[in-house]
């Protein structure tokens, strides 16, 4: 008998309690990975290839507070700049739904292609958009969501604006990051809403990555002093200004990994130290015949050490598959658009699956130490 199929013979002695230690490992790894997953995904936004040369310009006091539409000629004539878009979200609830499932912008139809290049449409599609001042392209996913086509009616009730409004869909994007929004005519918000001569914030793009410092400082000094401050900043950063406002979620959902993580090792651990217990005499054998200490160390260390890592292979195994096979936007009706199993998160669960199986060895190892073999034959007589 070679050493690996006597550890492997004394792990799955007991083959229920074997079977249940390595699923409870692996349930708690999945979930483990999944609040990892979860956790990135909402403090690291998902970002497009054009995010980079974006900058959004909202009001200095709140991204709710409105800014005159006056200023689009003055950030326009900034150098740097390539094109500015008024950019305001209309807030409004398809049908009878109780939440909003997919956002909607105003915005110069002209400009799509200049800003948000990555939207891709076929010619056509664009040129219905840009001619119809009702008319509205939506993103590939709330396509399939509502089984829209080209041609329907999107009727929409603002909660912001005192206004309902019905597009026609003139075409379906896709290739961004987050392909759910609606887009339609700045010029027909502000007839149906009132809202003539302002706008939520202002996207634009700069030429190139050199110039953004300069072009975000200078937007900002533009306006510096006047009724209708403003605040410029990187797509990414305005972003990351909406994962704040969830408050310090990091702390929630670490102590959720830690309580999982502490419970897992618990198990672990109870279920070696039974083992071992079982075998005490075995144990007293194996040092009567010359083994010593440390082998008998080794022997515990890779059994404990193989039941977490069969654990870990399923449960972090599982995830990554689960979360590569499945559409998270249709899963979660669009509330994560991505949910990418990162080998950072893989090796930061197989760490703690290997931490486990250490931890879990240490009480065994120093009770089979204390115990002479004496009392060790005496075990379970």
């Amino acid at each position: 008998m070679t050493t690996l199929t006597f550890i492997t013979k004394n792990a799955l002695r007991n083959k229920r309690r074997a079977l249940l230690c390595i699923l409870s490992v692996a349930v708690s790894l999945f979930l483990l990975v999944t609040l990892l997953v979860a956790l990135r995904e909402v403090t690291v936004p998902p970002e497009d290839i054009g995010a980079a040369l974006r900058v959004v310009v909202r009001n200095k006091i709140s991204f709710t507070n409105p800014l005159p539409a006056r200023q689009r000629a003055v950030i326009e004539r900034i150098p740097g700049v390539a094109a500015v878009s008024p950019f305001s979200w209309f807030g409004g609830k398809y049908k009878n739904e109780e939440m909003m499932t997919f956002g909607q912008f105003a915005m110069d139809p002209k400009l799509i292609r200049p800003i948000f290049g990555e939207a891709k449409m076929p010619e056509e599609q664009y040129q219905a958009f840009e001619a119809d001042q009702t008319a509205c392209i939506i993103g590939k996913l709330t396509a399939e969501k509502y089984q829209l086509k080209i041609g329907d009616r999107l009727p929409l009730t603002s909660i912001i604006y005192p206004c309902s409004i019905e597009l026609k869909i003139a075409g379906i994007y896709e290739g961004t990051i987050d392909d759910r929004n609606a887009l339609f005519h700045h010029k027909y918000l502000d007839e149906a809403g009132g809202s003539d001569g302002w706008v939520g914030m202002w996207w634009v793009k700069v030429r190139s990555i050199e110039e953004m410092p300069r072009v975000t400082d200078s937007i900002n000094r533009a306006f510096a002093n006047s009724s209708a401050e403003v605040r410029a900043e990187t797509e990414r950063a305005f972003q990351l200004s909406f994962v704040s406002m969830w408050g310090n979620i990091k702390i929630l959902v670490h102590s959720i990994c830690s309580v999982v993580v502490f419970t897992l090792m618990l198990v672990t651990a109870s279920t070696m130290s039974m083992a071992i217990r079982e075998r005490f005499r075995e144990l007293a054998v194996l040092k009567a015949l010359g083994f010593r200490r440390r082998e008998l160390f080794a022997f515990i260390l890779a059994e404990s050490f193989g039941l977490a890592a069969v654990g870990a292979v399923l449960g972090i195994g599982a995830a990554w598959v689960f979360y590569t096979q499945i559409s998270i936007a249709k899963l979660t009706q669009g509330i994560f658009i991505t949910f990418e199993v990162t080998p950072k998160i893989i090796g930061q669960a197989a760490l703690v699956a290997a931490s486990l199986g250490i931890v879990a060895s240490i009480a065994p190892s120093i009770a089979v130490a204390r115990t002479s073999v004496v009392d060790g034959l005496r075990t379970l007589d």
